[in-house]
């Protein structure tokens, strides 16, 4: 279709200065474009203003035949917002009303552009917590979260987003607005239609607005800090918090080459002998945060090389700043890295760290990794120098095989990051017979295949 026919269309319903060149800046690239390159150029990037302007611009392009690519804030691992193969980019950031936030009843309908940060602060001011807290939270988007149903620390006890989710509104093809679920708590009328479109990552519909539910903030957070000599001490002492009975928010781990990428930037003396560690975020009322703070200084106290637990608001910020910190620092070391991210059942988080290392030396590439250990979800970094293609195969390479590890330990092959293009391929592998139904859904709901075609698969 000529370029001034389809900008021309396109105004008419989002208004001129919201349609862009295809080109345009950062439309064509997510969080994997750094390192990997990945980039991809649209027909043209509009941008609506709200629900209905999103359904007139689907409904125009599934006539057209024309591809739709969902847009959040970007800042996705797995290329599922890059329009690799053309087509039409919707991004979702205009869309930040609040529609409705009743405090009382823990709940609000807020539309998919706001950012995950403005998200946390609506509660936060309420006294209430939104508890996921998937990284980039002032530029990730409430709508990407929900199609990605990102995860984060936090997971190990309040869950992924998809379990904060009890309604969504839904552009669905040809061009019609969907509402399923709501303000309700219970809801067992229809076949799970939320949850279909919860980490469908754009390839179903379009994701206009969210309904929330919210829980009372906790009165007191505290942390513990665990260093151990070797990821085999680590690994134990994980499985005896979560034996112990202990539901820390947040049960993370780090392994030696991470420790050592950010050192100098550990708020404290860090032991020479520390090469795994294991972090804890409590949380509740004051006299059970206390309680379990308690505990788990006892539960990790065998084998530490070293236990710390601030005990003050401004450590715990430090602690968890420096947490949040170690992902670039790493990065730093060789100029770049390829991420993979991987889960596998409780009680197998050890062998998937020692495959790690096994798979990068094979490849004679350097790694570390960490992740959220509550859950079994660890983020391999493969490190390699910026441009150097050679690398950049093996790394892939280590990527493929470590997916493959994780299948045969009965994970999955993406705990948080999703599918997208980065990993298509993959989930057939994963899903095996169930395949078919999963290319049955998306039929269903979209059969030209026009919404995010080639991500998710």
């Amino acid at each position: 279709m000529p370029v001034a026919s389809l900008t021309r269309d396109l105004a008419a319903i989002v208004g001129e200065g919201n349609v862009l060149d295809g080109a345009a800046a950062p439309y064509g690239v997510d969080a994997t474009h750094d390192i990997l390159r990945l980039r991809g150029v649209a027909d043209a990037v509009v941008r609506p203003s709200d629900a209905d302007e999103v359904c007139q611009v689907l409904a125009w392009c599934y006539e057209r035949e024309i591809p739709i690519i969902p847009r959040g804030g970007g800042t996705g691992y797995a290329g599922g917002a890059v329009p690799v193969e053309g087509g039409i980019v919707v991004s979702l950031e205009r869309l930040t009303r609040v529609r409705s936030f009743e405090a009382q009843y823990w709940r609000a309908e807020l539309e998919a552009g706001l950012t995950t940060a403005t998200v946390a602060r609506l509660a936060r001011e309420n006294g209430l917590l939104f508890a996921p807290n998937p990284g980039a939270a002032e530029q990730s988007q409430l709508g990407g979260n929900v199609a990605t149903n990102a995860g984060g620390p936090r997971a190990f006890k309040y869950g992924v987003t998809g379990r904060w989710v009890t309604g969504l509104e839904v552009a669905v093809a040809p061009g019609e607005l969907v509402r399923v679920g709501g303000a309700v708590r219970k809801d067992v009328a229809s076949y799970d239609l939320r949850g279909l479109f919860v980490g469908s990552e754009g390839t179903l519909g379009i994701i206009t607005s969210v309904w929330l539910r919210f829980v009372p903030a906790p009165e007191r957070i505290a942390s513990v800090c665990a260093f151990f000599e070797d990821a085999v001490a680590g690994c134990a002492a994980i499985e005896r918090v979560v034996g112990s009975g202990l539901e820390p928010a947040a049960l993370e781990y780090a392994d030696g080459g991470v420790l050592d990428a950010c050192r100098a930037a550990y708020p404290g003396a860090l032991p020479d002998r520390a090469r795994f560690l294991v972090l804890l975020e409590l949380d509740g009322s004051r006299d059970e945060v206390e309680r379990q703070r308690t505990e788990a200084l006892e539960v990790l106290s065998d084998g530490a090389v070293d236990l710390v637990s601030p005990g003050d608001g401004a450590g715990e910020r430090e602690l968890w700043r420096w947490r949040a910190g170690m992902g670039p620092a790493v990065t730093t070391v060789t100029g770049g890295r390829v991420s993979e991210d991987v889960a596998v059942p409780p009680g197998r988080l050890g062998e998937i760290v020692a495959a790690i290392g096994e798979i990068a030396a094979r490849h004679g590439l350097p790694v570390c990794s960490l992740g959220h250990a509550g859950d079994g979800n660890v983020h391999a970094l493969f490190l390699i120098a910026p441009g150097d293609d050679d690398q950049l195969a093996r790394a892939y390479q280590c990527s493929a095989e470590l997916c493959e590890t994780a299948l045969a330990l009965g994970g999955t092959v993406s705990g948080e990051h999703g599918i997208g293009w980065i990993k298509r391929g993959r989930l057939e592998r994963q899903l095996g017979a169930a395949a078919g139904l999963h290319r049955a859904v998306k039929a269903a709901l979209d059969p030209k295949n026009l919404l995010n075609p080639g991500k998710k698969t």
